[in-house]
């Protein structure tokens, strides 16, 4: 009968070793969060609706199962368990379907997602010829966004800051009187272009990196399915 390849089976070893590391780093550093003073203070710190903690919360149980599934692919590698290594192909399969399920809903909600964006921004319109705190608020920010991005109201340009435009209008000026990007509007020379354009772009490419590090642990994920079924078929052959 054929024998167990060491190749296979130090591969699996090795991928699990690195795979139950990661675990330890997720579920150590969030851990750290929940409990230290300093890491509480950053918890806090954020604007959290529900409860703080729920993010961390979520890293620890992904920490946990990263470590488990790490530990039961390293133990079954090296004693050659199938009852080991099988768990682990159930484990690590069930979290890579979950990944597709997720994969296959975010593209289908996508353009939801671009309606939602569209009317979120058209309710915030209201806000930049508002008075009131919240409106205030949210104006010093787009001031902000309109400074480091080069734009000018959200969606028809400065018109959009209605009768607050004046006091406002010194992050939506353009340095250069000849910038062919600019235009005039009530004497003051703007930024042509609406801020949701680049609040698409930066939605678009935070979706596509994500795209990419699906992609990238589903390659491994496959990966690592391979070389415990490899491994499994092959110890139940000896």
């Amino acid at each position: 009968m054929a024998g167990v390849s060491g190749c296979i089976k130090y591969s699996m070893f090795i991928f699990n070793f690195l795979f139950w590391l990661c675990g330890i780093l997720i579920l150590g550093g969030a851990i750290w969060i929940r409990v230290n003073k300093d890491g509480q203070e950053i918890l806090n710190s954020g604007d959290f609706a529900t409860s703080p903690y729920i993010s961390v919360n979520i890293l620890i149980a992904v920490g946990s199962t990263i470590m488990i599934l790490g530990f039961l692919g390293c133990c079954g590698a090296i004693k050659e368990s199938r009852c080991m290594l099988l768990l682990f192909f159930v484990g690590l399969l069930l979290i890579l379907l979950l990944q597709v399920a997720a994969g296959v809903l975010g593209a289908t909600f996508k353009s939801d997602s671009e309606r939602i964006l569209n009317e979120t921004v058209s309710q915030n319109i209201k806000l930049l010829s508002g008075t009131g705190e919240e409106a205030q608020a949210f104006q010093k920010a787009l001031r902000e966004f309109q400074e480091k991005f080069k734009c000018c109201g959200l969606v028809n340009g400065a018109a959009d800051w209605g009768d607050n435009f004046q006091q406002n209008s010194m992050s939506c000026e353009c340095p250069s009187s000849s910038d062919s990007s600019c235009v005039m509007y009530e004497g003051k020379h703007v930024y042509q272009q609406p801020c949701i354009s680049f609040i698409k772009e930066i939605v678009a490419k935070h979706f596509l990196i994500v795209i990419g590090i699906a992609f990238g642990l589903v390659a491994i994920e496959v990966l690592g399915l391979v070389f415990s079924m490899v491994l499994y078929c092959q110890i139940g052959s000896k």
